[in-house]
């Protein structure tokens, strides 16, 4: 099987795609996955570490050719907030969760959750339940991509649950949200 071992970062390639597939969030960051294109064409992704894909990537099959990595719709909750401050202050509190969430020009993102969308509701948010691609922050352990230009996130940096030690203020309850990490769960 033909093996895709690079990726080109969003729209640096120029180059018309052999092929599409089309791939959420979670199936976006991978390191090793055999995958089918739209029109059919298998081939196995192969990276040397997990890279975190975004929607206009490019993968690089072995032969050259190029395979354009698309977002897929999702069920998301869109958060909007009465001004920037109040939206600023409920980033804190999904931050505070570590959620990925996706920072749009007048609102948030987060995957549909009815604990969180209850938490933003009582902060005083507005949630409206959106079928999108979704394409959250990187975070502040993202970098390069180790294949070319682009985004990584470390799958080996040492940052598990069993090691993950932080403060959180006193009114954080552990049991009201899923304290896993997107990389904890490949």
């Amino acid at each position: 099987m033909i093996r895709a071992t690079k990726v080109l970062g969003q729209h640096r390639w120029t180059h018309a795609a052999a092929d599409t597939v089309v791939l959420d969030f979670d199936d976006r960051h991978r390191r090793r996955m055999a995958m089918a294109g739209t029109r059919g064409l298998e081939f196995l992704l192969d990276l040397e570490s997990a890279v975190a894909l975004r929607g206009g990537d490019a993968l690089v099959l072995e032969d050259g050719r190029l395979i354009e990595v698309v977002a897929a719709a999702e069920p998301l909750l869109e958060i909007r907030g009465a001004d920037p401050m109040h939206l600023v202050r409920v980033a804190w509190h999904l931050g505070n969760r570590h959620l990925p969430t996706q920072i749009m020009a007048k609102g948030l993102r987060i995957r549909r959750d009815h604990v969180i969308e209850a938490m933003v509701q009582g902060l005083g948010a507005r949630v409206i339940k959106i079928e999108a691609p979704f394409d959250p922050e990187g975070g502040a352990y993202a970098s390069g991509h180790a294949q070319d230009q682009g985004h990584h996130h470390p799958g080996g940096h040492g940052h598990h649950r069993a090691d993950h030690h932080h403060h959180h203020g006193e009114q954080c309850d552990h049991d009201q949200h899923d304290h896993a990490h997107a990389h904890d769960r490949k």
